[in-house]
């Protein structure tokens, strides 16, 4: 089992790969959850877009998809993260780029730990659920 990350068509961003796992491990493991395959695929909107409209029938940009394959308690998946999104929502509310990436590598893994963000209650949830793993 383990946390993978791969560039497509980017540059690898510049993370601490051992304490960025084992956070992604501290946050896991406070749901109850171990970790499975976890693989972080950082692309571009191009590439996000085309995994958008493939697989989820959706025609829009976006920071983050995050394909579930948890079984169990144990977290698996593929998060696709845009970096030129993650890049622009970083300027547009006012946020470190690394912050905000970290944000977004939470924010597939909360998703994977059951934490929804559809309605407008899930969204607030989600919003407070990152927060406190950003403060891990």
């Amino acid at each position: 089992m383990a946390i993978n990350f791969y560039a497509e068509g980017v540059k690898m961003p510049d993370l601490k790969k051992p304490e960025t796992k084992d956070w992604i491990k501290n946050v896991a493991a406070s749901y109850g959850k171990k970790i499975g395959d976890i693989s972080f695929i950082f692309c571009n909107d191009e590439k996000i877009l085309e995994v958008n409209k493939q697989y989820l029938n959706h025609d829009y940009y976006t920071d983050i998809i995050t394909f579930d394959y948890t079984e169990n308690d144990k977290i698996g998946g593929d998060i696709f993260i845009s970096l030129d999104t993650v890049k622009s929502n970083a300027e547009t509310y006012n946020e470190e780029y690394v912050r905000e990436l970290h944000r977004v590598i939470i924010h597939g893994i909360l998703h994977l730990c059951g934490v929804d963000d559809q309605s407008t209650e899930q969204r607030a949830n989600m919003i407070e659920c990152e927060n406190k793993a950003l403060a891990f």
